[in-house]
């Protein structure tokens, strides 16, 4: 594509060189950038994009986009621009011709329940017959055809890139996760958004690398509401209000008790080890739905897809139909092991996301409920003492063990986590090894008990020293485990 072209719409100053060159690709990662490369200087928290610009000339780019005057080489074109992630998004949405224009495309944003809401609605436009392309925490897919990413908001030119591959697959609908992250560091800009939706928000990402404080936090969530056609908001959140301050988008919204979609009569259920809830929808939508995923955090995330669905003409059947059947990897995933008890995988990882999933759990009465739990190395050391303080608080029996402890000593973590609890409870136990973990958890289990092994939820791997990753899947533990025995 001429460079000319892919500036259109721009802000930007020609330092040196010519528009009328062709560009073959854009990076911003100088271990991928081939001949006739436009290189995208990113000036990040560790590395500065800036450095690396004589290197990405001698493998071959052709034009190198700036925040700042640099020494300049014959032959090759300089642009001066004020904020480089945003131009690499513009660019990137012309470069791939504005693939989000010929989708419609749902965004999600919130602190929880982004990644269930995703796959609820992708498995409603399946079941409908629609072709289907997500994007999130567990990776994409396209019409079926799974792949990993490393962030849940991808960098801008690979986000464009995967909706252009979802184009070319024919797909009507993109669905994505939208991460403050990706707000914030405009991974996103120059997106059609159809339809935004906000969860709930409470603390998260709260750090020097990530975000100042809750107000920069909220403010980032807000930004797709400046981005999309309508908006559909969570009524019942504390911070419903100031979300919705000043947007100029169309807005709906739901709740348990208000709202234009609202749930009534919910009932939870436990049916030989699958826990599920059922409720009745009023408002926008009147019928009774079922979904084979626990707790009241389900309800709301199936309101989220009900209105989606209502809003693309999708019919009530096959909204039903898809809703009892979907599950989601990783996130309170039953895999099956005994009709005695049941064993439950979640991504719960800090205060707020286990406080939730055990007060649902203990919703269902369990006769004992057994936390497998392991708080990250190299982390904020607080969340480990937060979480035993809920551990202990709400009286589970915890194992505590291992998760990418990135070289720090796995007892001495565990430790933290422990005295957490020490002024509730002493109900733990620490196995390092959290294969182990799960075994002993499996070999002691009791009638009616539920197990959740907790913080790795899809995940695939076990990081260690080094920021080395092996392989480990908690499903395959289980799944051969229960094999042997």
């Amino acid at each position: 594509m001429l460079l000319q072209k892919l500036l259109d719409g721009i802000d930007y100053q020609l330092l040196k060189g010519s528009l009328s060159c062709e560009v073959s690709q854009i990076d911003y990662d100088s271990r991928k950038v081939v001949d006739g490369s436009l290189f995208v200087c990113i000036q990040g928290a560790a590395v500065d994009g800036h450095t690396f610009i004589d290197q990405v000339i001698s493998k071959g780019a052709k034009v190198i986009v700036v925040n700042h005057p640099v020494n300049y080489q014959d032959g090759i074109t300089y642009i001066q621009v004020e904020n480089s992630r945003l131009t690499l998004a513009l660019m990137s949405c012309c470069f791939f011709n504005h693939p989000s224009k010929k989708m419609t495309v749902i965004g999600l944003t919130g602190t929880k329940g982004k990644t269930t809401t995703t796959h609820m609605v992708q498995a409603i436009l399946e079941h409908a017959g629609k072709k289907v392309g997500t994007i999130g925490t567990v990776g994409t897919s396209i019409n079926g055809v799974k792949s990993e990413t490393k962030n849940t908001t991808p960098e801008s030119f690979e986000l464009q890139k995967l909706m252009a591959q979802m184009v070319d697959a024919g797909c009507e609908y993109c669905v994505m996760e939208v991460s403050s992250q990706g707000l914030m560091l405009d991974r996103v800009a120059g997106i059609d958004f159809d339809i935004g939706v906000f969860t709930n928000l409470s603390r998260d990402h709260i750090s020097p690398t990530e975000h100042r404080d809750f107000n920069h936090y909220m403010s980032c969530k807000k930004k797709l509401f400046s981005m999309c056609r309508l908006g559909i908001f969570n009524q019942d959140d504390a911070h419903y209000t100031e979300m919705t301050e000043g947007l100029h988008c169309d807005k709906i919204t739901y709740g348990l008790n208000r709202g234009d979609l609202q749930a009534e009569h919910i009932q939870l259920y436990n049916d030989t080890g699958v826990l599920g809830v059922s409720f009745d929808a009023t408002g926008l939508v009147t019928d009774h739905f079922v979904v084979d995923i626990p707790g009241n955090f389900s309800v709301y995330n199936a309101l989220v897809s009900i209105l989606i669905a209502k809003q693309l003409h999708i019919s009530m059947m096959d909204v039903k139909e898809a809703l009892l059947h979907v599950y989601v990897k990783g996130r309170v995933e039953i895999v099956p092991y005994s009709q005695d008890f049941t064993v439950i995988i979640d991504y719960a990882h800090n205060q707020l996301s286990m406080e939730s999933i055990i007060d649902t759990m203990y919703q269902y009465h369990p006769s004992r409920l057994t936390c497998i739990f392991g708080s990250p190395g190299k982390r904020d050391h607080s969340r480990r003492y937060d979480v035993g303080k809920v551990f202990g608080q709400k009286k589970v029996h915890a194992i505590l063990t291992e998760d990418d402890a990135r070289g720090e000593d796995v007892t001495e973590i565990c430790q933290m986590i422990a005295s957490g609890m020490a002024n509730y409870s002493d109900d733990y136990i620490i196995i390092e090894d959290r294969k182990k973990a799960i075994e002993y958890a499996l070999d002691h289990a009791i009638k009616g008990e539920i197990i959740l092994c907790l913080g790795k939820g899809h995940e695939t791997h076990m990081v260690g020293p080094n920021e080395v990753w092996t392989y480990f899947s908690e499903r395959e533990i289980i799944e051969e485990y229960k094999k042997r025995r």
